[in-house]
């Protein structure tokens, strides 16, 4: 009987403490629509599921104890099973008081005041809406640092979302961190590129679990958002010269804390402009005649481009423009030009035109042509007399050629023609050159191509009256030569073909007596006619 009664007062007395728990943190039918600095969305599973504002699935599990908590409407049973939901087990974390209350003083370690998808809002007692045991809710959104929604359930109360913000009372007393909902890097952003003012930067977004559905950017300069720069790609202007940019990636998905990124650069360097088109300087370096500078092309083009031409690299005074004309002060000296680019945020560059050659007077005139003198035979001496040019004194150089090409150390004013240039056609390049004055060159030809001398050997055999002739022809670098051979004894006279360089005639019926013997070889493409002359005895008949 007596455990009876105690257990009927025991009974008794919890009823009270619910009921005193219940007035503690219940909000009055007024605050369930707005407090002082929080906003209630729905109230009841039902009416949030309507309003698209679920419960994770605590409505049909709400019997079930999790975390020892105890079931139904229970602000730690419903975030406990919210949080094994998330992949946390089945075991309370700590030991000691599962009461609201102490769930941020167990749990100090991961508890701080920063707020995330996913996080638990802690109340200590007495801090609205929280009565004496405190109070938990679950984080689902998180709208700014001072405004997040949350969803929750009370002892004995109903289920709700409520929107929260900092300013007045009712701001959580911190949020413990056991699983949160954030998108996390698993490969960190990067920014590609030098800071320099027209240089492109680019980030890349990097790899994020879960998989975000957009990522955003934002570039600053010296702490302020750049006008536009929104991004993943920028080109710093001439304003952030000098300035150290940040680029801020933000990784978002619905129901996570979105995953942020702050990147830094050094200070943005001044710009450089890169040539793309360097000036050239047209027209002939000829006292009397203009230059002018092919224009310069850059990038990024420059705001302001200057010119300034050179005399053997000193500047000629006034000489800005695009052209110029050359004057006898002129004579003797290289010119060179150079353009100057530049412009706000970029260092100056220079752009060179190459230098011309020597400025001349004028050219030399030629009066009267050079010849060459000689015959085109090989082992002879070709000689070349030069032409007479104006103005007098002009001195002369000589390159002899083969076929148009150069022959190499043949350079003199006289040349021995070689085998090597059989059959080739010879000529020769012959400059007139004066200080001062621009050179005159003129190629004077050698009148045919170049042939060889015959060699030409004759032996005679005689008996009787009868006489046989042996012709023998060789031609230095021609080999054994072909052609027609005429031979002479006498009064008469025979022909023949060469064969090989070789020819046999036989006179008969010769009468005795000793007699001349002509033997003259015709010539080809490549050798020359040439000439035998001897005597030939012929015997009497039967001596």
């Amino acid at each position: 009987m007596v455990d009876v009664l105690r257990r009927a007062a025991r009974t008794a007395l919890l009823a009270t403490g619910v009921l005193a728990l219940l007035l503690s943190v219940l909000p009055s039918t007024t605050s369930r629509i707005s407090l002082a600095s929080s906003t209630y969305l729905c109230s009841g599973y039902q009416g949030c599921e309507a309003a698209g504002l679920g419960n994770g699935g605590y409505r049909q599990a709400s019997s079930t104890m999790y975390w020892r908590m105890y079931t139904g409407h229970n602000c730690t049973n419903y975030v406990a099973y919210r949080l094994i939901q998330s992949g946390m087990p089945d075991v309370r974390p700590w030991e000691g008081s599962g009461n609201a209350s102490n769930w941020g003083v167990a749990m100090a370690g991961i508890t701080d005041q920063v707020p995330t998808v996913g996080s638990i809002a802690w109340y200590k007692p007495h801090v609205t809406p929280a009565g004496s045991s405190g109070h938990v809710a679950y984080v689902e959104q998180v709208i700014s640092d001072t405004e997040i929604i949350v969803s929750e359930d009370y002892w004995g109360g109903d289920f709700y979302w409520r929107r929260i913000t900092k300013s007045g009372g009712g701001w959580p007393s911190g949020f413990i961190h056991f699983n949160d909902r954030v998108v996390q890097p698993t490969s960190p952003p990067t920014i590609t590129g030098s800071p320099m003012v027209g240089a492109p930067l680019e980030v890349a977004a990097g790899a994020w679990t879960p998989a975000p559905t957009s990522v955003t950017y934002r570039w600053l300069a010296d702490g302020a958002a750049i006008p536009g720069a929104t991004g993943p790609g920028y080109v710093p202007t001439p304003d952030v010269k000098g300035k150290a940019l940040t680029a801020e990636v933000t990784a978002q998905l619905s129901g996570y804390t979105p995953g942020a990124a702050v990147l830094a650069t050094a200070p943005v360097a001044p710009g450089t402009f890169q040539p793309t088109q360097l000036p050239t300087i047209q027209g002939a370096p000829e006292v009397g005649t203009t230059l002018a500078l092919t224009p310069s092309s850059w990038t990024p083009q420059p705001a302001k481009a200057v010119t300034q031409w050179y005399a053997d690299g000193n500047p000629l005074p006034g000489a800005t423009g695009t052209t110029l004309t050359l004057t006898r002060d002129h004579l003797g000296a290289s010119i060179s030009a150079r353009v100057m680019a530049s412009g706000k945020g970029y260092l100056k560059s220079r752009s060179t035109a190459p230098a011309t050659s020597p400025v001349l007077a004028k050219p030399l005139t030629l009066v009267s042509p050079s010849r060459v003198k000689g015959t085109p035979v090989v082992g002879t001496k070709l000689a070349v007399r030069p032409g007479v040019v104006r103005p007098s004194g002009a001195s002369a150089t000589y390159q002899w050629l083969r076929d148009g090409q150069r022959i190499a150390k043949a350079t003199n004013r006289t040349y021995t023609i070689r085998r090597g240039d059989l059959g080739h056609g010879l000529s020769v390049e012959v400059t007139m050159e004066r200080r001062n004055f621009r050179s005159t060159t003129e190629t004077v030809a050698v009148a045919a191509p170049v042939t060889v001398l015959p060699e030409i050997r004759v032996s005679s055999e005689t008996k009787r009256s009868r006489v046989a002739v042996d012709i023998r022809v060789k031609a230095p670098g021609a080999g054994r030569p072909a052609g027609v051979v005429t031979v002479s004894v006498g009064g008469r006279t025979m022909e023949g073909q060469l064969v090989d360089g070789t020819a046999r005639l036989v006179f008969r019926d010769l009468r005795p007596g000793t007699k001349p013997l002509v033997v003259r070889y015709a010539g080809s493409d490549l050798v020359q006619p040439g000439v035998s002359r001897s005597t030939v005895t012929v015997s009497r008949s039967g001596s």
